[in-house]
């Protein structure tokens, strides 16, 4: 069973999972980067290129989802270092102090909550910039637009996004559209109706993108 709230980190997510006989189920591309708690360890899931699919016995799961771009300045990295990993925060941070923020989550009531109040003492504010591009081009803007109105060369835009994001602003822009598709067809709207109202040139374009970063047809997502 899955569920989230919104954080009291702005623009981010505090979510829990127990999964069912079926897995831990099917983890989609989303411009975001998760502070992760799963069986007494925490864990960082990097930007992901493609859909994550776990493997394996993989127990109950809390995490706090940031904003898109905003983990880097948490966690003192560049995201592209963590482009599609999952890994031990111990490999980023002083052993010292995971294991100091390890035994918190572990004694805490609520470890999505405790997650929560790390990350709290730890972010930066936003930088407005990123804010701004993600707005841009979670609306359908084109890429050189949104370069144009940030003030940005291309190769500037290109190397801030892919610190912020893990990639350029192509590929963020195309991750951002799937999930304003997805979010349309499971509110209802017809495949070829959401396939114009997310951006996409039609229904076979909306096809061949979520498969290409979903791994399943749009079709087996919605089920």
């Amino acid at each position: 069973m899955y569920r989230e709230r919104a954080s009291r980190l702005a623009g981010a997510v505090v979510w829990a999972n127990i999964p069912d006989e079926g897995g831990a189920g099917r983890v989609l591309p989303d411009g975001c980067m998760d502070l992760l708690w799963n069986e007494g360890r925490l864990l960082v899931a990097g930007p992901d290129t493609s859909a994550y699919v776990p493997e394996g016995a993989v127990g109950a799961w809390a995490g706090l989802r940031f904003a898109p771009g905003a983990a880097p300045a948490f966690l003192g990295l560049p995201a592209y270092e963590l482009l599609d990993r999952r890994v031990d925060l111990s490999e980023l941070w002083p052993a010292s102090d995971v294991r100091r923020l390890r035994n918190r989550v572990a004694r805490a009531a609520d470890p999505g909550r405790a997650l929560e109040e790390i990350a709290l003492d730890g972010a930066a504010p936003a930088d407005p910039l990123l804010v701004r591009l993600v707005e841009a081009l979670d609306t359908g803007w084109p890429v050189a637009a949104v370069a144009d109105e940030l003030g940005l060369g291309a190769r500037q835009l290109h190397r801030r996004s892919r610190a912020a994001f893990g990639y350029g602003p192509k590929t963020l822009a195309r991750v951002l559209r799937m999930q304003r598709a997805l979010a349309l067809a499971r509110a209802g709207v017809p495949l070829a109706a959401t396939a114009v109202r997310a951006g996409y040139a039609d229904q076979p374009h909306l096809s061949r993108e979520v498969r290409a970063l979903a791994g399943v047809p749009v079709t087996g997502l919605l089920r």
